[in-house]
Order: structure tokens, then C-alpha cells, then sequence
């Protein structure tokens, strides 16, 4: 178990946690959430030891081991894939490397075959026989292959050396687990594996993500640091959000009466501990719901972005055709023998396992990029509006406020009228006269989607529309685009994003495409798209 008692943190004037006292408690796994800068990471850096706090002290239960998800991906560049995974368990690798140590002195004495012995028991005691199949079978679970096990650490690819620290804080079976953001460049099937894994893992879990599907598949509880304050809440994201805005209803609503407020309540954790039921890890959760406490769920201080897409016209039949389109790049086939025709109410999700082939189609798609051959065939009354993966150069060199920055996109001028705008996307007041050329990623993203609201498109393209938002950007951006009577064309690395936008699935390859007129997860089930994406992103020898 840890335990947090009395934990502060200020930086000058600023208060980032206050008084916080909490217990994470085993078996359970904790989703840290919170708005951007409220401190998630820096409070798991205060639970790890990294940073000290300014008042307040960290208790783990004694003898208890922690693992943290190393962020430092040059570290280990020395090193063995597969010996970076056993070091995540510190004091077992310290035996192996002294018990080597002994076994290769030329000296050997008496001392050092009774140090041997001693080690030799401590190594057992701690499974030391099993450790390089068990760190192999990890590696292999995080889509590492058998012949980059031996390889340097150096030689490996940045998303390759992501899953390799995953498997080093999976390591050894750790009392404790601290992961951030440990989904940031997984693909599907690795983080499916990693879902699993921590859905069997019996031990204290306390992870930061923006990924909604993983929280919500594997924390049994969530974390919220809010008001400079962090209150523990059964139930995942989701159940959190939903359970936090229909406070907030309630509490608007001051004419409802309590009892009236409590059987809301009540019907809505019925409803939800029902979904629950369906899903992977049904019936502990279930039941940590079924003993909620009412007193427990309350409004959240989050401030979501008014994300929603009109049209300033409504299309006609012929929407767009593709067809025959291929590309190549650096002698690579990126992808070929793509054919389809967009219909009225289509949601579209690209995927493929090269995310360069996805963006070179939404380019070519978006007229801002050439296709080796093929066509793309728009039909007269669409009006598009893209966002591109690389917006760097609609704000490289800008010496604009983001009012003049915006008001070039746009027919009308007026001041009030752009500010509006940027209101709905949180830049209101002195927000809105920041220069656009200092914005973070996610204030640039915002700015682009303000761009793409003033264009009342028919068509959406979108090029990984979630990347660098907070999750009230996301899922606000997931809301709008549920709820556009539009077309979408899109690709994103947010599982729950393409679960509930997407009605309509096409995966590229180098081999050609499939097409699929279903929901995300029913494509990723399917046996026969399982089959068929093998074989088109297979490459040919």
C-alpha cells in the first residue's frame, strides 16, 4: 500500500496540491486525472520520491518494491533489450552482476564461495532462474520480436524503446506500478496487451494517460486532482465523467428536490453498472459501483471547449470518389489499389500499420498532396476543411495575436465575432491577444479546430485530431463530431475517439485495402480482417 499524509506542493505564490491525504490501496488501479497543469505527473514524480514535496510525507508498506516507467529513453542505449527489462527489478540485477563477478575471478576463495552461496539463495528466492524468459515473454507481449532481444538498446527505434521500458516496469511483479502515458506510441494490438495484463495484475497501479479506452478498461478507481485537492472516486473515466456532469446538472437545477436528485442518481449507476457487465473486466467493477456512495459524485471545476460543426450547406449526392490511388516514398510502397466512394453519412476511419501511408492519403484526399497515380474526384458541393498532422507552417513566423491569426480565415471581421470563436475553444480575455508563434501543441490544435468551425464545412478531414489535447479537449472534439450531420474522414491513435465517431472502417497497405462498413471494434474482431490486414501489410520478398 502507499499512503500520502498531509502532501503540499507550491512553486512561489502558486499552489499546485495542498493537504492531500489519500490511500492507494492494492488490487486497484487509480487513473490520476486532471486539467492540464493541475499536476498529474508532478504528483506521481512525489509518490516515486523523484521530487520532494513542500510539506507532507509519501508512507509505502515496508518491503514493498515500487517500478516507475523510465521517460529517459537514451539510458539504457548500452544495453540489451532484454537486460534493461531485468534491471527493472534493481535488486535482483545487483545480484546477478556480483554473483558474475565472483564466478569470473581467477582468485577464487573461500569468502567468496560462501558470498556465492548466499547470493545464489537470494537469487532463487527471487525467481533469478526464470528472469530472462520471464523479461522475454514481456518483450514479446510489447511486440518486440525474439531477434531484437540481444540487440543494443541504441539500435532500437523510439516506439521500440517505449515498449522495452514498459516491459521493465512490468518486471518482477512490482508491489507498485507508476505508469505515464505509457499508451504513447503503442500500437492497437500492444496496448490490448498491456490492457490485459493490467486487468490480471493483483498489485497497486497508479497510471497518467490521455488514452479514455485504456483508463477506462483498466482503472478500477480514478484519481481527479481538482481545487488543488485529489479525491479518489470508484469507477473509471467514463463513469467519472458522466457521473461528474450529471452533478453538475443537479446542481444547476436548484428547484430539484433531494430525493428526487438521489434516484437520478441511482438510475444512472443502474444504467452504467449494466455496460459495465458486458465489458472485460465486468463483475469487480460492477460491483464497486453497486456499493457507491452518493455523497461521493461532484461537479467537476473542468472547463470543456464548446467543440460543434455546422454546415453551411448540407451535400449532395456526389460526395467523393477515389480511385486506383497509389504512393511511394523513399522506394517504399506506402500504399496501392485504393478504391472507394464516400456516401452521405459516412464516418471514416483509415488505419494501417504505417501511419505515414494514412497521412500521405489524407493529404492527396485534402488536394495538398499528389498521388504517384489515381484520382481524387470531389463532388460540387462539398466544402472541406482539413486538419493536418504538421500545422507548423500556418504558425511559423506569425507575429499575430491569435484575433488577427484567425480573422484571415475568415468572411467577417468583426472583432466580437472572432472572439467568439475563440471563446468557444477556451482563449477568451488576455488569451486571445497571446501571439499565435508561442502557442503550446494543444493551444495550436485549438486554434486550428477554431479555423475549421468558421469554414461551416459539409467534410471533415482529420489527421490525428487528438494529439496534444488534454482529455477535456478530446473529449469535447469526440462529442462535436458524434453529433456532426457531416462527413468524416479521419485517422487517430484514440481508441474510445474512433470507437463512437467512426460507422465505417478502411485499412491501406502496400497489398491494397480493406473495406468494412462497421464500428472500430467490431473491425479489430473480426477474424477475417485479422486475416486480410496480415496479408496486405505483409512485404513481399
Amino acid at each position: 500500500m502507499i499512503e500520502v499524509s498531509n502532501v503540499s506542493l507550491r512553486f512561489g505564490k502558486r499552489v499546485l496540491f495542498e493537504d492531500v491525504n489519500v490511500k492507494f490501496a492494492p488490487g486497484n488501479c487509480y487513473g490520476i486525472i486532471g486539467a492540464n497543469g493541475a499536476g498529474k505527473s508532478t504528483f506521481l514524480k512525489i509518490l516515486s520520491g523523484e521530487i520532494d514535496p513542500t510539506t507532507g510525507q509519501v508512507f509505502i508498506t515496508p518491503g514493498e518494491r515500487m517500478a516507475v516507467l523510465k521517460q529517459n529513453h537514451f539510458e539504457f542505449d548500452q544495453y540489451s533489450p532484454l537486460d534493461t527489462v531485468i534491471m527493472g527489478h534493481k535488486k535482483l540485477w545487483e545480484i546477478m552482476k556480483e554473483k558474475e563477478a565472483i564466478y569470473e575471478k581467477p582468485d577464487f576463495s573461500d569468502e567468496d564461495g560462501v558470498r556465492a552461496s548466499e547470493l545464489e539463495g537470494e537469487f532463487a528466492e527471487m525467481n533469478g532462474w526464470e528472469a530472462e524468459s520471464d523479461a522475454a515473454e514481456l518483450l514479446s507481449g510489447m511486440g518486440i520480436k525474439e531477434d531484437v532481444h540481444y540487440r543494443k538498446m541504441e539500435e532500437l527505434s523510439g516506439s521500440e524503446k517505449v515498449r522495452v521500458l514498459i516491459a521493465q516496469a512490468l518486471f518482477g511483479n512490482p508491489d507498485i506500478l507508476i505508469l505515464d502515458e505509457p499508451t504513447n506510441d503503442l500500437d492497437i494490438n500492444s496496448i490490448r496487451w498491456l490492457e490485459d495484463f493490467l486487468l490480471n495484475f493483483k498489485n497497486t497501479v497508479l497510471v497518467v494517460s490521455h488514452d479514455r479506452h485504456f483508463l477506462d478498461t483498466v482503472c478500477t478507481h480514478v484519481a481527479d486532482i481538482d481545487y488543488g485537492k485529489l479525491q479518489i472516486y470508484t469507477g473509471n473515466y467514463t463513469f467519472w465523467y458522466q457521473s461528474s456532469q450529471l452533478a453538475s446538472r443537479q446542481r444547476a437545477d436548484q428547484n430539484k428536490k433531494a430525493e428526487e436528485k438521489k434516484k437520478e442518481l441511482q438510475e444512472f449507476i443502474a444504467r452504467f453498472s449494466a455496460n459495465v457487465a458486458k465489458s472485460r473486466q465486468a463483475t469487480a467493477r460492477r460491483k464497486m459501483l453497486d456499493k457507491l456512495d452518493f455523497a461521493e459524485i461532484k461537479p467537476s471545476s473542468r472547463k470543456y471547449p464548446a467543440i460543434f460543426f455546422t454546415q453551411e450547406r448540407e451535400a449532395g449526392d456526389q460526395i467523393l470518389t477515389v480511385k486506383d490511388l497509389s504512393k511511394s516514398a523513399d522506394g517504399e510502397v506506402l500504399f496501392r489499389n485504393v478504391n472507394f466512394t464516400v456516401n452521405k453519412g459516412d464516418k471514416i476511419a483509415i488505419v494501417s500499420k504505417n501511419h505515414f501511408a494514412v497521412t500521405q492519403l489524407l493529404e492527396i484526399i485534402a488536394e495538398e498532396e499528389k498521388p504517384d497515380t489515381g484520382e481524387v474526384n470531389w463532388g460540387i458541393t462539398i466544402n472541406k476543411a482539413y486538419l493536418p498532422n504538421d500545422n507548423t507552417s500556418y504558425f511559423e513566423g506569425v507575429d499575430e495575436n491569435l484575433i488577427d491569426w484567425l480573422r484571415q480565415f475568415s468572411e467577417e471581421k468583426d472583432e466580437t465575432f472572432i472572439r467568439g470563436f475563440l471563446g468557444r475553444m477556451l482563449f477568451s480575455g488576455e488569451e486571445s491577444l497571446k501571439k499565435a508563434k508561442v502557442l503550446s501543441g494543444g493551444e495550436k490544435v485549438r486554434c486550428m479546430v477554431s479555423k475549421m468551425m468558421l469554414a461551416n464545412p459539409n467534410v471533415l478531414i482529420l489527421d490525428e485530431p487528438t494529439n496534444h489535447l488534454d482529455l477535456e479537449a478530446i473529449t469535447a472534439f469526440n462529442n462535436g463530431l458524434v453529433e456532426y450531420k457531416g462527413t468524416v474522414i479521419f485517422t487517430s491513435h484514440d481508441h474510445e475517439f474512433t470507437q463512437t465517431v467512426a460507422n465505417r472502417v478502411i485499412e491501406i497497405g502496400p497489398n491494397g485495402m480493406i473495406d468494412k462498413l462497421m464500428s472500430y471494434d467490431d473491425f479489430l474482431d473480426s477474424d477475417e480482417v485479422k486475416k486480410q490486414s496480415m496479408a496486405l501489410n505483409a512485404v513481399k520478398a
